[in-house]
Parts: structure tokens; sequence; C-alpha cells
């Protein structure tokens, strides 16, 4: 049958099942391209590994420790951008949803602002607002503003019955009780797991403007790296992230369980 629910010790295990099959592969391809050129770095050993790791964490020449010195720029970066974005796209989201003149303001640009990918804008940041902390947060917020706008605009115009509404005005709630109470806190949970979505993408438009002009942040080290094939460290960089990517979603999941306990799993 199809999708038919299995076990969640059948799924843990196939899970780990998965994780060392990719595992095994990648020694295999690893082991393989050492035979053939014992100093290979394209497909790093967990020697080589080690070594990539030492690199991150010990100061190097000029007394800087790259994962500490990255690791702060890139997040702050990223919280920043998406700080902003949310409070903007919930904002206009919500103005949408709830007034029809807001929506038909603003739905013609956010429709065409979607459409264009926000890395192929680069040199528009550029140009608008430099290459300091200010065109790292523009191009997220921006980045992900759009899309999100609409979905916080889609969730207050459907999920939210009028019933409800016109329920909390016979009780003699205002224009903003009604919006926060009723209509604001029925999509919160559809507001969370919009963000949590928009993170992947948001990291995808860091780690561009960082490896074109900053110098500092895992885009930078990526960039650098890469073209002297030290891939010890650009994969260890790369698990890095995957890593940030996992602990957010798990963050905003968390959050939306707490606040919001009677949205289900």
């Amino acid at each position: 049958m199809i999708r038919e629910p299995i076990q969640l010790r059948t799924r843990v295990i196939l899970g780990i099942a998965s994780v060392c099959l990719l595992l095994v592969a990648y020694g295999w391809l690893s082991h393989r391209q050492h035979r053939a050129n014992p100093k290979d770095t394209t497909v790093p050993g967990l020697r080589q590994f080690v070594q990539g790791w030492g690199r991150l964490v010990h100061a190097d020449a000029a007394g800087h420790v790259w994962i500490i010195e990255d690791a702060r720029a890139t997040y702050g970066r990223l919280l920043a951008g998406l700080v902003c974005g949310v409070a903007l796209a919930t904002l206009v989201g919500m103005a949408m949803g709830c007034f029809a003149a807001a929506e038909a303001f603003f739905h013609p640009p956010l429709s065409l602002l979607a459409k264009i990918p926000p890395t192929a804008m680069l040199a528009v940041y550029f140009v608008l607002v430099g290459t300091e902390m200010k065109m790292y947060v523009a191009m997220i917020s921006l980045g992900i503003f759009p899309t999100l706008a609409q979905a916080i605009h889609q969730a207050a115009k459907k999920d939210v019955s009028d019933h409800a509404i016109c329920k909390a005005y016979t009780l003699g709630a205002s224009h903003f009780e009604a919006i926060w109470n009723v209509v604001f806190r029925q999509i919160l949970p559809r507001i969370l797991e919009n963000v949590r979505l928009q993170v992947g993408p948001a990291m995808v438009f860091l780690i561009a403007a960082e490896w074109a002009v900053s110098d500092v942040g895992f885009g930078y080290r990526l960039r650098i790296q890469s073209r002297l094939l030290n891939m010890n460290v650009v994969y260890t960089y790369l698990v890095i992230l995957a890593a940030t990517g996992f602990a957010m979603d798990g963050a905003l999941s968390y959050v939306r369980r707490k606040c919001c306990p009677w949205f289900g799993q």
C-alpha cells in the first residue's frame, strides 16, 4: 500500500542504514582515489579530515582562528537577515490577508520579485547598499521576503474563517484585537512552518554573497579552500552548515510545538 506507515524503530533503523551506506560509499571512493594517487586531496580520507579540522581550530600565521571568525561573521549575518526578513514579511503578509486594499497594492510587486532569483541581483545590492553588513542583511531579508509574505497572506486569507472574525467583532473586539487575537494566533504555526522552510534559501543567499565579496565567513573560506583543493576543509564546512540547518529546523519545530500544541505534529 502506498504510504503505508511504519514503526518508529523501523524508520530509525532504515535512516541509520542509509547514512552508513553513504559513509561506506565515500570510504570506498576515497580509498580508490588514494590508491591511484596517495597525495590526492579531492576525496580526503580520515587522516586528512583530522588535519583539516586542526587548521580550523588553531590560529594561523596571522593569529586568526578560522572557525571562530567565520562562524561569528556568517551566523551574525544570517540571524540579522532572517529577523529583518521575517518581521517585514509578517507585517506585509498580515496586511495583505486582512485588508483588500493592501492585497491589491502589494500583490503585483511581490509576485514579480518572487520570480527573480536573489543571487542574480547581487550587482543591484552592491550598487544600492555597498558590500558591508547591510548588503548581506538586505540580500537575505529581501530574498525570503516575497515568498514568505505571500505564504502568510494565503494563510491569513484561507485558514481563518469569516465566522471566527465576525464572532470577535460581536464580542466587541477592535480591528487590532481581531487581527492579533484571531488572525495572527490562528496562523502562527503556519508562519513558523514557512520560516522553517526559508532557512535553507537564506543560507544559500548568504553563502553566495560571501563567496562573491566577503573577506571572512563560510562562503569566503569555501571559495579560497576550494581553489586550493583543500577539500578536507571544504567538506568540514559543509558538514557544519548542514548541522546548522538541522539545528535551526529543529529549534523552529520545537517552538511551534510549544507555542501551538493544538496544531499537531
